[in-house]
């Protein structure tokens, strides 16, 4: 539907996302480890079952050879999130990351917005578990985490101007709730209709609806919804910079 490309939207409570970049930096580098493994590498048939999130697996329904599994099934619920099929898939849900985890992570904290992250994936798996719990393939992507950010996001800032690049040609400026509500409206129409293209859609809505609610009760007390004024030191600042004698406010 659309590719984010940047939004105007200043940090207020924190210098640096660094827990948004240490997540980008990881999942490219796990790639790259993937990448330099081959398709058909040791390294990625074995992180793929033994990292994914296997339904039939957690569920008790099937169980892994025995040397594949990595780590405990439970613990697949955060582990498949750092996993990709291949660059593509790696690069979008990164830029999403890129684009507005930053200001997610402003409004949470650092350690509230990793807890936030890793919650988003879970629901992720769990739903897509929940559609099908049988399912002996494994879910890989950190595409639930980054629909519980797009959640977040729109529920935060939906008047933020964000420029977008619509139907991966034309790039415009538009406030964050046009293409982000399209957006999360698609998830869960193609829960219903698309069942062979082999996108979880299911784990999209569950990491939208974990971002939806999270969001309201990790955020700084101080943070309010849907884009009203923010009131911080910072931004106080801003404002005695940027006043010009009329009194009049320059707008962003």
């Amino acid at each position: 539907m659309f590719i984010p490309l940047h939004d105007r939207n200043d940090l207020q409570h924190i210098d640096l996302q660094y827990v948004t970049l240490s997540l980008i930096t990881l999942n490219v580098l796990v790639w790259i480890v993937s990448a330099v493994s081959g398709e058909n590498g040791a390294f990625t048939n074995a992180a793929v079952l033994g990292l994914g999130y296997i339904p039939a697996v957690v569920n008790g329904l099937a169980q892994l050879a025995p040397g594949i599994a990595i780590v405990p099934d439970k613990a697949t619920y955060v582990t498949y999130a750092f996993l990709h099929a291949d660059f593509f898939h790696m690069a979008t849900n990164m830029l999403f990351l890129w684009v507005f985890g930053d200001n997610i992570e402003d409004a949470l904290g650092h350690v509230r917005f990793l807890v936030f992250y890793l919650l988003c994936a879970a629901a992720g798996a769990f739903a897509h578990g929940l559609l099908e719990p049988g399912s002996q393939a494994p879910l890989i992507g950190a595409s639930g985490a980054v629909a519980g950010v797009v959640a977040a996001y729109l529920i935060l800032h939906p008047r933020v101007r964000v420029w977008v690049l619509a139907l991966g040609r034309l790039p415009l400026p538009l406030p964050a709730f046009i293409p982000l509500a399209l957006w999360v409206i698609y998830q869960f129409a193609m829960v219903l209709v698309d069942h062979d293209s082999g996108i979880s859609w299911a784990a999209h809505v569950g990491g939208i609806v974990a971002g939806a609610v999270l969001v309201i009760v990790l955020k700084r007390s101080g943070v309010p919804l849907f884009d009203r004024q923010i009131i911080s030191p910072r931004a106080i600042e801003h404002k005695k910079a940027s006043v010009p004698p009329t009194g009049k406010r320059w707008g962003r």
